[in-house]
């Protein structure tokens, strides 16, 4: 018995990966003030973001959005705690 596999569809790459990381980029940037929420949703979507942007080219523009996102959460949340400490700092000297 002769199969014949050309009349199959091709299969086109999954947005998965980059959906996934726009989802997780928006989160973290969203909550970026709790940073134990914001850093492991950005570095999961910036991973995912770059895997996304390899995997698929119809999803580069989702992957890369996503990777945006999720580096600028990163950024907010490292600028957050510099100032909180600060801020800690400031007031533990004046007491």
């Amino acid at each position: 018995m002769d199969q014949n596999y050309n009349n199959q569809p091709q299969q086109t790459p999954s947005k998965g990966m980059a959906v996934a990381s726009m989802v997780l980029g928006i989160i973290a940037l969203v909550l970026s003030c709790f940073w134990y929420i914001s850093v492991p949703c950005a570095v999961v979507g910036l991973i995912l973001g770059i895997l996304g942007r390899k995997k698929c080219e119809a999803a580069k523009g989702m992957a890369t959005a996503g990777m945006v996102m999720s580096i600028i959460a990163i950024v907010l949340v490292i600028l957050f705690i510099t100032v909180l400490a600060g801020i800690i700092a400031s007031i533990g000297l004046s007491a």
